[in-house]
């Protein structure tokens, strides 16, 4: 192995478990908060979570999306009226029983998710078939109490969006969950360089009080899976629980159709493990907060460096790139390392040889690839370089995810696939056998089901754990996060 230039942080190869926490916590991402399991979200961090905001509210937006903020505290009677989403929070809820120094007169649960807060509201505004349908998001923080914790990836408390729709019908709220997995796979793809699995959960892994749902899966170094986000297909059962009922175009009084989706600052674990190497953090650029960093070589020794950087940074903001000067006194080695280990898309060195040349020094992060660039075409060709730094990043995931789905065509297969880290085992699963070979998944090899994709042509007719004939699901299962 070649020697790292960023000495202070794990060997991503040897230790990814260590490197990850190195780059969180060194590439100033977040920091441990005194209450266990949670943590702060310092400036870099915050701003990758910014960027997802910013573009995804875009989109939801232009889908006739209206944001609004719900309470964060629910009484317990309204939460123990669906049974199915209280069984399955349970274990993680966290409950408020004083308030004032008093005793309350009603526990207050702290909200998990808010499915039972929007379906209270919902009863609010929902009247008749001329208020639907509403499709309403809104960007919060839940809490679940993990037993084990990781920042981003699993947290008692997280950053997230839930989006809460109501149709006239159960076509169109389908349709709706389906038409947002769409445009999480698009977070992925157009701006996070992170290509997902699309598909829908077994029934064994829906959310709690769902019909159908869907995720997008990513798959991590170590071949372990990342549900990155899901969209959920609630039918009527919240309505009926909270006696949410409209006028339909009949005359008849009946239940609108309900579906809620999300994604959380997971997507930033994500982010991390997938693009990120021995050096730290590596980022696409068009979601990292600095796209590209000057940095002046002995700038206290020449006035016109500094002169020229200055006017260098200046142009690059004209062309809409986000840039940074760094003009401290440090040294260019330590400022290397530095933006190496936070990821910066592009770093540009510019000295008194380089300014006799006209001419600046390039350096990729994504592949350590140098180049020079004519001083006064700088400005002009960078905003094409990072896009193809955005691509080329895009491509090298999905080329990994790729030779990381195994068909596997009998059990020790697929055994294999799971045990050494190689990724997804794609399997073919005979329905009336699902459960049992999820049993056996779970309890052998720590491994669930993880999707079933959108494409489900089969690669053989023989359940691959049983053999018998007549396989009719393809699924992926996997280890996961």
């Amino acid at each position: 192995m070649a020697d790292k230039k960023v000495k202070f942080i794990a060997s991503k190869s040897e230790n990814l478990t260590a490197w990850y926490t190195d780059v969180c916590t060194k590439a100033e991402l977040m920091s441990y908060a005194k209450a266990k399991g949670f943590i702060v979200y310092r400036p870099d961090g915050y701003a990758l979570w910014e960027g997802i905001q910013h573009y995804f509210d875009e989109r939801i937006k232009a889908l006739g999306v209206r944001n609004v903020y719900l309470p964060t505290l629910i009484p317990m009677s309204l939460f123990q009226k669906e049974k199915d989403m209280i069984n399955g929070f349970a274990p993680e809820v966290a409950v408020v029983t004083q308030g004032g120094g008093k005793q309350l007169n009603e526990p207050l649960v702290v909200r998990p998710t808010s499915e039972i807060l929007f379906s209270d509201y919902f009863k609010e505004i929902v009247h008749s078939y001329n208020d639907l349908p509403i499709k309403v998001n809104q960007w919060c923080s839940v809490v679940r109490w993990e037993k084990t914790t990781r920042p981003f990836l699993r947290g008692a408390e997280f950053l997230w969006q839930e989006g809460h729709c109501l149709f006239e019908t159960e076509n169109e709220a389908n349709e709706f969950a389906l038409t947002i997995l769409r445009e999480y796979n698009n977070v992925g793809r157009n701006l996070l360089a992170i290509p997902f699995v699309m598909g829908e959960k077994p029934s064994s892994e829906r959310f709690a009080g769902a019909e159908h749902t869907y995720t997008i899966e990513g798959l991590m170094p170590d071949g372990q899976a990342l549900q990155s986000g899901t969209s959920h297909f609630l039918g009527e059962g919240f309505m009926k629980a909270y006696d949410v009922k409209f006028l339909n175009k009949e005359n008849k009084i009946t239940y609108p159709q309900y579906c809620s989706w999300g994604i959380s600052t997971r997507l930033l674990g994500a982010l991390i493990m997938v693009h990120g190497d021995d050096e730290g953090l590596v980022l696409p650029p068009r979601i990292a907060p600095t796209q590209a960093v000057i940095i002046p070589i002995r700038a206290d020794h020449s006035p016109e460096v500094v002169k020229a950087s200055k006017e260098l940074e200046e142009e690059l903001k004209k062309a809409g790139v986000r840039v940074l000067l760094d003009l401290s006194n440090k040294t260019p080695g330590w400022k290397f390392s530095q933006y190496e280990m936070k990821g910066v898309p592009l770093r540009l060195e510019l000295g008194p040889k380089d300014l006799e040349q006209k001419q600046v020094t390039l350096s990729k992060r994504y592949n350590g690839e140098k180049i020079t660039l004519p001083l006064d075409q700088v400005a002009g060709k960078v905003p094409a370089l990072l896009e193809e730094i955005q691509e080329a990043m895009y491509q090298k995931a999905l080329t990994f995810l790729n030779s990381h789905i195994v068909e596997c065509h009998d059990y020790e297969e697929a055994k294999k696939v799971i045990t050494s880290g190689m990724g997804f085992a794609k399997m073919m699963v005979k329905s009336t056998n699902e459960a049992a070979i999820e049993a056996k998944f779970k309890q052998e090899l720590n491994a669930t089901p993880r999707v079933m994709p959108f494409d489900q042509r089969p690669f053989q007719s023989k359940d691959t754990v049983t053999g018998e004939e007549g396989a009719d699901k393809v699924v992926y299962f996997a280890r996961a996060y």
